[in-house]
């Protein structure tokens, strides 16, 4: 039985009130580690369930603004703002200032939902989900690399977290850890997921066309 899309939005919903709400702090302490932990529920959990729920609906903006959905722009984008909100200054500012903290989540939100739509939407075209796999297999890739940098340095990059150099190192590398599983892992899968469904389309055109 498919999931009907509103189930999919109070789910993702569900999610944003997860990563937003002190929980991940209390499951992981006040550090780099929560706050990893609420970073990846945004993009690889929240955004997706979202995106899924608006997709071959009546609010699909893909089907409304196809050329602002184009994929693989789309994923430039969001490793932009992934990596720039972890360059070290601007992290430690969105942890200092409430107004910085908002833009921060909001951006990943927003940066997160805009590719899930653009590699999910557009009615199922074909061109456009192979444009798809190869957006989510761009920001796997990326996310893997920055998930292994911070999960491998030797250096405390963040002077936000405290609690000494060794917890916040620590810290650092079980953040690092979670993104290279989650978001490394969840993008790759939307990635693979998408390939298969095209391969399985194929066939079926291939008959389509021989009739």
């Amino acid at each position: 039985m498919p999931v009907r899309p509103g189930a999919l939005t109070v789910a993702g919903g569900a999610a944003l009130a997860f990563a937003w709400a002190p929980l991940p702090a209390a499951l992981f302490g006040d550090g780099f580690a929560a706050h990893m932990t609420s970073h990846m529920t945004v993009v690889a959990v929240a955004a997706p369930l979202l995106a899924l729920g608006l997709i071959a609906t009546g609010a699909d903006p893909s089907a409304k603004w196809p050329a602002l959905f184009a994929a693989v722009p789309v994923s430039f984008v969001e490793l932009v703002v992934v990596w720039g909100w972890h360059a070290p200054a601007a992290h430690d500012l969105a942890r200092a200032s409430l107004a910085a903290y908002v833009a921060e989540q909001a951006s990943f939100l927003l940066a997160g939902l805009w590719l899930w739509i653009a590699c999910l939407g557009h009615g199922g075209s074909r061109p456009r989900a192979a444009q798809g796999v190869v957006a989510m297999l761009l920001t796997s890739i990326h996310m893997t690399l920055l998930g292994v940098l911070l999960s491998t340095t030797t250096v405390a990059l963040y002077a936000a977290h405290h609690g000494g150099a060794a917890a916040a190192l620590d810290q650092q590398h079980i953040g690092g850890i979670v993104m290279l599983l989650v978001g490394g892992g969840v993008y790759l899968t939307g990635g693979l997921a998408l390939a298969a469904r095209l391969l399985r389309e194929e066939p079926a055109a291939d008959q389509g066309a021989g009739r």
